[in-house]
């Protein structure tokens, strides 16, 4: 059975679970708690004879016998019982819930569909396909709010492609969503080198490491990784760890590869006692960042710079605020410029996100020794946004597109570049003199401005008008917000 297939098949079957009331993420979370029990059963038997970490008297072969109200009870205490243990048990089943109310359905899904595959004798490339396919299904429902999590395949390929990792070297992304830095580095790697046996067990477990915060993304990213065989067999070599990155520096890294959460904002939610609810700015204040600010993404930015070795490299994605803002945005952006070699920016495309209104770049940087003059000497800028149309579903961004910024970025010699249309080289001295210390710049001229005959299909116009008003609309709360937060310090009505 292809990935395709497998997916087809799944995904038929959530169709009937819609009918409940699941989401599309409630259902791969219930595939992935039940994928697991699978596997877990499949390995502990001939050929493979591996002890299971699951308790006795939780496995799938007690789910496997059980129906009706008998069946939904255990495997509600199962989901519990597994929830309390460490390791990759622990990560995936924290806080599990059972979303299958319909006790007949929940049999069906274990008895008619998974237990007919032999999971384990699938290749990783298989049900790790067909499992990326199931997440990107889920980014595609925006009322669930997924895609924020899901960073376009054809992205992290190219980026991946452009840092050129090398076997031995550690990569983290703190904003680990359902893993896809680490499932393109994981495969950059194994395809580009000959491996030996020490180096693909360093690889399995000892290079990837990511970070989550939301426990119900975690465990899909943790799922994502384990399918693609990633991750150990002891407690202690999990590649999820969940936690708040942003809390403190949780190691140091060769590569950081990381798409940050969208929304500039950091807040927390305050009850008072007559039970109001309202958001106070959560301001994150590290004696290792150049500036105390509540911007998430300002941030985030701050801490992938301290968790990075001497001479580590960066890639982070982040929306244009963070390059023309200013105040605390301004003085980040002058040390980074100092303290690191800001070489890169790669302005992208609108309409490659599943999250609505977003104009974000990838900017790339190094860490470097401390010194008196400033280590970044130029910053190549390449504009893959102006005249370039993408759509989520007629005209989806594609890794070919990105094929002439690879072949510029020129990761072989990286101080051989040269010149090109949409690639141009900015110079600290030129930069430095810019308000702000203003990093978003563009250069070429928008041809539906000049030309009524170039203008896009009707629809991609609609779609672009959307993403600019919502863009527009998120700037008017986060005002209307820092306004009431500020009336509420002063006490005024």
């Amino acid at each position: 059975m292809n990935a395709s297939t497998l997916v087809q098949k799944l995904w038929n079957y959530c169709n009937i679970l819609r009918d409940d009331g699941l989401s599309y993420g409630d259902y791969v979370e219930q595939l992935t708690f039940l994928l697991f029990l699978k596997m877990a059963d499949e390995q502990s038997r001939p050929p493979f004879k591996k002890p299971s970490p699951i308790p006795k008297g939780f496995g799938w072969d007690v789910l496997v016998r059980l129906d009706g109200d008998d069946l939904e009870t255990h495997y509600r205490h199962t989901l519990e019982e597994l929830g309390k243990r460490p390791g990759m048990l622990g990560v995936i089943f924290r806080k599990a819930q059972n979303k299958i109310q319909d006790p007949a359905k929940l049999r069906r899904l274990i008895v008619d569909l998974i237990d007919k595959e032999q999971w384990t004798s699938l290749g990783s490339d298989v049900k790790g396909d067909a499992y990326e396919g199931l997440l990107q299904k889920n980014a595609e429902d925006v009322k669930g709010g997924a895609g924020q999590y899901f960073t376009p395949r054809a992205l992290t390929s190219a980026v991946v492609e452009v840092m050129a990792p090398r076997p031995s070297q550690t990569m983290c992304d703190p904003a680990g969503g359902t893993g896809g830095f680490a499932l393109a580095t994981h495969d950059y790697l194994a395809s580009h080198y000959a491996l030996d046996r020490a180096q693909k067990k360093l690889l399995k477990s000892g290079t990837l490491f990511v970070v989550e915060l939301v426990d119900s993304v975690a465990r899909l990213c943790c799922m994502n990784l384990l399918l693609h065989g990633i991750g150990g067999d002891r407690d202690d070599e999990v590649p999820v760890s969940v936690q708040d990155a942003l809390a403190g520096k949780h190691g140091e890294y060769n590569l950081v590869m990381t798409n940050p959460p969208f929304g500039k904002k950091s807040s927390v939610t305050i009850v008072n006692e007559a039970g109001e609810q309202s958001k106070e700015s959560l301001i994150i204040n590290r004696d290792d960042f150049w500036a105390t600010t509540s911007n998430k993404q300002l941030n985030f930015l701050q801490h992938i710079f301290t968790i990075l070795k001497q001479h580590g490299r960066a890639a982070v994605v982040l929306p244009d605020n963070v390059l023309f803002e200013g105040g605390a945005g301004e003085t980040i952006r002058r040390e980074l410029l100092k303290q690191a070699d800001v070489h890169t920016l790669l302005r992208l495309p609108t309409g490659i996100f599943y999250a609505q209104g977003v104009k974000a770049n990838v900017l790339f940087f190094d860490r470097k020794p401390a010194q008196e003059r400033p280590w970044t000497d130029k910053l190549w800028i390449y504009d893959l946004r102006t005249n370039k149309h993408f759509t989520l579903k007629e005209n989806t961004l594609k890794r070919t597109d990105l094929d002439d910024f690879v072949a510029c970025y020129n990761p072989k010699n990286r101080h051989g570049r040269n010149e090109s249309e949409r690639f141009k080289a900015f110079t600290y001295d030129e930069l430095i003199k810019r308000d702000k210390l203003n990093l978003d710049i563009f250069w070429l001229k928008d041809e539906a401005l000049e030309d009524s005959a170039n203008l896009p299909a009707p629809d991609i116009i609609a779609r672009e008008i959307v993403d600019d008003l919502e863009a527009a609309l998120e700037q008017f709360r986060e005002i209307a917000d820092d306004l009431g937060e500020e009336t509420a310090v002063r006490g005024l009505p």
